[in-house]
């Protein structure tokens, strides 16, 4: 039975609401499950409804069987018999039907990821294309996304315009797509595209299947895409009754084909459509949501509303500023510490990002701390395949081991295939020797050419490495390998990014411990990587914020909230809109916390950018009010570049020296070379280097940092 007493009243109106096209437009936490449960509970029960005449589209399996649990909780067995799954189930099920309206059996196959991977292996093999080239998830996004333009393999092929990557893609495509249909198979893709082409083609069916639902609900609506939506309006062709919820402020999945414009301009295809607001917040404190309220409130494409919460005030938003990432990951491993001191469950803390290579500082400094995490839906950043790809590189400078080798002599490209490999390694245990030392000694008489190019290469890396710094070795090698190369080619944005992180970790790295050595470097990696296999149970949870779509925590920390980071350079090369879905993209992120958020950034040089860093604007919108700014300048007594990342040794060890700089000066510094003078406050020095180091603040008495003198220019 049913019982509206826990519903406030606009959640009330929302369940009862006569209208044949309802908008519900459910803002965070706002219990959006509850309201959608209890309307199908309440057709059924209070309206008479036959269950079997109800349907609800979800977007996961773990929210449809969330709702069917709910229902059979309200109603027991009179519940039982409503049509709750995915668009993908529901489609399925349409198709099992009707497919043979396309000349399909039955039995047709659904593959899986899986079966796709297969399915591309075959091509690859008979195409003789290499999938370090071609990244699986890369190609399958490509035909996918031709799939949704309605652009079929003949004409992918005829918009390659000759370009050799894209001609190869096209072929691919044309693998895939004639061996599915040689097969009867669908990918899930495939599942919707002919489930509307059947009701296009079929209003016989399309009648058919419409007539069977006479109540369509359809949950996250602010995530479906053009296809989804037209099928979604087949549907309502018989009863015409339609109830969507969903929230504006949250599409963050357009890269995925969502489309914010579908919930907000739904009234130009349902002229009676009736919008009602849960703008009401069971989650969350009001600072938190009075800060998120602020900075949605700048995007132009949404429904206009505001949430509040009967939780209290709480505490106001934190915003640190710190001097670099690893200042910025030191930073949140302390409150951490903290706050676990004070009775929080590490499980109950979440770091969020904007992408997947700034939770490296993040991963080594709570594993230096013995702090256990997880990754949510992402691959510890040590074990990326370009960072390793990347560090078997500088192992072949080092120690030139067989794995380092077999790794990346065909990464790039370099036509070498497993059967010389494996005559190499022949080779190699006949003579007692490492697979280099047969390539560079000519014991292998084949791909002469190519073999000694790259023995070239490495024996160039060697002598370099006698004179050039850690950081300078590493621009070295991916230029002469080509590795960057083959990133940039292939547009994998964020493996570059990862690549980038790695060289901003390897510069950290040679400024803190500047007389270290490459393979000392390489044996502090592996010390990460294997401390970060540990298994771990309470754990605090590490993830971008898309994958936190739908979670909430005690505490959210998020990081790396610096322009060009968040919001990202390239969604706001694309403009408003771009820069809208990265405000919604922060608006999520701050809606996950329940009663502490802390926003945090650093103003270090960034190899990402290729420029030093300044705050987002996602700090700036928050209202004044809402929000606590700590420690934005550095503090002059702390005794190690540790603590907060600045320049600043134990001051009682210092000897008295001329700190009266002004601007302008020239200065020389021991690791970052002459620099210019730009600000001096209170001791604390702004000084301008050269690329890649940028501006640094250093303490104007710390020994490593003098005025450029007359002997400088001799």
């Amino acid at each position: 039975m049913i019982t509206f007493s826990q519903l406030n009243e606009n959640q009330k109106q929302a369940v009862t609401d006569e209208a044949n096209h309802l908008r519900i437009i459910a803002g965070a936490g706002s219990g959006k499950t509850r309201v959608l449960t209890m309307r199908i509970a309440y057709l059924i029960e209070k309206k008479g409804v036959r269950p079997s005449n109800i349907l609800a589209i979800t977007f996961t399996n773990k929210a449809a069987k969330e709702m069917r649990n709910r229902i059979n909780d309200m109603l027991g067995d009179a519940g039982t018999g409503c049509h709750i799954s995915t668009i993908h189930s529901l489609c399925m099920r349409i198709l099992y039907e009707d497919i043979v309206a396309l000349n399909y059996p039955k039995n047709f196959t659904v593959v899986d990821a899986d079966d796709q991977k297969q399915v591309l292996k075959e091509a690859y093999k008979q195409l003789g294309i290499d999938k370090k080239e071609y990244p699986y998830g890369g190609m399958l996004d490509y035909i996918a996304n031709n799939k949704y333009m309605a652009v079929d393999p003949k004409k992918a092929m005829e918009f390659a315009y000759g370009e050799p990557k894209l001609i190869n893609r096209a072929k691919v495509y044309e693998y895939y797509d004639s061996r599915l249909r040689q097969m009867y198979a669908l990918d899930f893709d495939d599942l919707i595209l002919f489930t509307t082409k059947i009701f296009e083609m079929y209003p016989n069916i399309r009648e058919k299947w419409s007539g069977k639902y006479h109540y369509i609900h359809v949950d996250e609506f602010q995530d479906v895409d053009k296809e989804q939506y037209k099928l979604i309006k087949y549907l309502t062709t018989v009863h015409d009754n339609l109830y969507v919820v969903g929230d504006p402020d949250q599409t963050i999945f357009t890269w995925r084909g969502a489309d914010v414009n579908i919930i907000i301009n739904m009234d130009k295809d349902f002229k009676d459509l009736k919008t009602i607001i849960l703008n009401q917040n069971y989650r969350s404190t009001n600072n938190i949501l009075s800060g998120a309220n602020s900075i949605i409130r700048n995007n132009k494409a949404r429904v206009d509303k505001e949430l509040f919460s009967k939780n209290g005030d709480g505490a106001k938003i934190i915003h640190k500023s710190c001097m670099s990432e690893l200042g910025e990951a030191n930073y949140v491993a302390n409150q951490i510490l903290k706050l676990h001191g004070d009775g929080y469950n590490y499980r109950d803390i979440a770091v969020l990002y904007r992408a997947n290579y700034l939770s490296r500082d993040i991963e080594k400094v709570l594993i230096e701390n013995r702090i256990a995490y997880v990754l949510y839906g992402g691959i510890r950043f040590y074990e990326r395949m370009e960072v390793k790809d990347i560090l078997s590189y500088l192992r072949m400078i080092t120690r030139a081991d067989d794995l380092a080798f077999i790794r990346i002599i065909n990464t790039p490209r370099r036509n070498i295939g497993p059967k010389t490999l494996d005559a190499i390694q022949t080779i190699a245990f006949e003579k007692n020797m490492s697979m280099y030392e047969v390539i560079k000694s000519g014991l292998y008489p084949k791909n002469k050419e190519t073999f000694e190019s790259f023995v070239r290469m490495v024996e160039k890396w060697r002598d370099d490495l006698k004179e050039n710094d850690l950081e300078k070795l590493l621009e070295e090698v991916l230029d002469d390998s080509g590795y960057r190369t083959m990133l940039e080619k292939d547009n994998e944005t964020e493996r570059l990014e990862n690549v980038k992180s790695l060289l901003d970790d390897i510069k950290q790295y040679s400024e803190n411990y500047p007389d270290s050595s490459l393979d000392e470097y390489l044996q502090m990696i592996a010390l990460y990587t294997d401390r970060a296999s540990e298994e771990v149970g309470d754990a605090v949870n590490l993830c971008t914020i898309h994958s936190a779509k739908g979670l909430e925590f005690d505490v959210v920390f998020v990081v790396g909230l610096s322009e060009g980071i968040f919001p990202s350079e390239r969604s706001m090369a694309e403009g408003q809109k771009g820069l809208e879905e990265e405000r919604r993209l922060a608006y999520v992120a701050y809606t996950r916390a329940k009663k502490l958020l802390y926003l945090s950034e650093s103003n270090s040089f960034s190899y990402v950018l290729q420029s030093s860093k300044m705050a987002s604007r996602f700090i700036k919108e928050v209202d004044e009010p809402y929000i606590e700014h700590v420690d934005e300048k550095p503090k002059i007594n702390q005794s190690s570049i540790f603590d907060e990342d600045i320049l600043i040794s134990d001051r009682k060890k210092e000897k008295p020296k001329d700190t009266m700089y002004r601007n302008g000066d020239r200065v020389i510094h021991k690791i970052y070379g002459e620099g210019i003078v730009i600000a001096n406050d209170s001791g604390v020095l702004q000084i301008a280097f050269s690329h890649p180091h940028g501006v640094k603040k250093i303490l104007a008495s710390h020994p490593s940092i003098r005025k450029k003198g007359k002997e400088d220019y001799s």
